[in-house]
């Protein structure tokens, strides 16, 4: 997508009154506006991070603002979850009930214990492994839509290649460690701008916590298990994740008024991944 002068001019004044910081690499070159004739003089400093990798990305103008190891391949543990989710938001047919099968809870450590033979609407299946990531909820969404989990890791790099993620590659559909799975803060930036203009997985990834009603009739309180929608007013959103091998990764959004941000870190820890996101948010929305 090729910007006027006149659109350039426009978002370089909004950015720059947003205190915001423009380098001059943009996400990704093929997928993402790329114009910075205009852009190039702003320089306000973004804040340092501890995370290994990183990126800040516009929204609304579809630009990077800020990267740190952007292209570097890592594993990215649950965040690619909101792949699983867009792929099976995208199918439609929300309302749909699914039936669990055995194979789907043969999996660990983190998971909901759905039971095998159990029913649940697909919409249910989804807005829960957003929210509370269950690695029993990505393998039963997965076998439900392609058939096997191998199958499903077929379409997730499908849909990952039409996105514009040329640098990732998807095993599992949980993000559970496979040898040879890997992407970046970039290609992540970009499944967190399409789940972002999303609207149905919006309305997920904002709640702080959800019910969740067991096919028996149990109902359960989930918290969301990102905290940053709890430690900042302006997060509305995405998704945690965490292995031994990926570190502490964490994609976030949040708005301010029109001014609105999305953020990767991968390979943070537990003592600095809240603290990373939410300075990189904050200053991306112009509030440092």
């Amino acid at each position: 997508m090729e910007l006027s002068d006149s659109t350039s001019r426009r978002n370089a004044l909004r950015m720059l009154g947003a205190g915001l910081f423009v380098p001059n690499i943009l996400i990704p070159r093929h997928a993402i506006a790329d114009d910075t004739r205009v852009l190039r003089a702003i320089r306000v400093q973004p804040p340092s991070i501890v995370g290994k990798s990183a990126i800040v990305i516009d929204p609304n103008a579809r630009k990077v603002l800020y990267t740190k190891n952007a292209d570097t391949r890592r594993p990215v543990a649950s965040t690619q979850k909101l792949l699983t989710a867009l792929i099976n938001v995208e199918r439609g047919d929300l309302d749909g009930m699914i039936t669990v099968a055995k194979t789907d809870t043969q999996v660990e450590p983190t998971k909901l214990y759905i039971a095998a033979g159990q029913r649940y609407r697909r919409s249910a299946l989804i807005e829960a492994l957003l929210v509370k990531s269950g690695n029993d909820l990505a393998r039963c969404l997965a076998r439900d839509y392609a058939g096997s989990q191998e199958s499903f890791a077929k379409a997730m790099n499908e849909r990952a290649r039409k996105l514009g993620m040329r640098n990732s590659n998807f095993i599992t559909s949980n993000g559970l460690p496979a040898s040879g799975q890997y992407s970046t803060a970039r290609d992540m930036g970009i499944l967190g701008l399409a789940c972002y203009n999303n609207r149905t997985i919006r309305s997920f990834i904002k709640e702080k916590a959800i019910n969740f009603r067991y096919a028996d009739g149990r109902v359960v309180t989930l918290s969301n298990t990102n905290k940053l929608l709890s430690r900042s007013t302006y997060c509305n959103g995405m998704k945690t994740g965490y292995t031994n091998a990926s570190g502490k990764c964490l994609i976030s959004s949040g708005a301010r008024g029109r001014t609105e941000a999305i953020v990767v870190i991968l390979g943070g820890s537990s003592a600095n991944i809240w603290d990373d996101s939410q300075k990189l948010l904050h200053w991306g929305l112009g509030l440092s």
